[in-house]
């Protein structure tokens, strides 16, 4: 099938509630029929958000101590439980039309999952899933989180990827409601990982696994009006 599909590399380090903006007015083009799909790819400033199972009973400290820390707290509208979200990882964004590929969602979480488990597999590092619970982990460590939500099989959430980010901040929740493991980076397996090239895998497995070409596009085409 032939799609009309775009990637919008977002500069900087763009808070949650703008991300939550920029994912509507994809949605917006996604709905109106100008994309088939739009693929956003950025960084967050530190943020822990709180999908539709709960998880504020995970965060293990008091939120005024989160705003000394530089940390916001979110609720959102995605699945699953509490996890954060900062500089060093790669957050993406799908805001595909499931209509043009399949309206199936564990389908569409797989494809998530392995298009990282393929960016890993380029650094040697050997990555798979666990059957109780989703996302992407090397060994009993999660290196990526995934939580989505979906409207008229449009999605719109996505994954996190830890690529160099700082561990520290999990320790002030329980991630996504696990208390039995921990989580991990891909700097602790690759000496001196280049996060750009990580981010050009990652373009290039979203191509790979959703079998489409995705043309590049500007923030400015995706905040326009047109």
């Amino acid at each position: 099938m032939n799609r009309r599909c775009f990637v919008v590399e977002l500069e900087g380090l763009i808070s949650y509630g703008e991300g939550l903006v920029l994912q509507e007015k994809a949605f917006d083009k996604v709905t109106s029929g100008e994309a088939d799909g739009i693929l956003l790819l950025l960084e967050h400033k530190p943020v822990f958000t709180v999908g539709r199972s709960g998880g504020k009973e995970n965060l293990l400290v008091d939120e005024s101590y989160l705003k000394t820390a530089g940390i916001e707290l979110y609720e959102t509208n995605r699945g699953g439980n509490i996890t954060y979200h900062g500089p060093g990882q790669i957050v993406a964004y799908p805001i595909f039309d499931l209509k043009n590929w399949k309206k199936d969602l564990p389908w569409y979480v797989t494809c998530l999952e392995e298009v990282i488990i393929n960016v890993l597999k380029d650094y040697g590092v050997k990555a798979g899933r666990k059957p109780k619970y989703r996302g992407v982990w090397v060994g009993d460590k999660k290196i990526a989180a995934i939580g989505i939500a979906v409207a008229k099989w449009i999605t719109t959430h996505g994954f996190a990827f830890n690529v160099k980010v700082n561990k520290d901040h999990f320790n002030f929740i329980n991630p996504c409601g696990i208390t039995e493991f921990s989580v991990v980076s891909l700097d602790d397996f690759v000496k001196d990982v280049n996060f750009d090239e990580v981010m050009e895998k990652v373009k290039d497995n979203f191509s790979v696994v959703f079998d489409t070409n995705f043309k590049e596009a500007s923030r400015k085409w995706l905040e326009s009006e047109e």
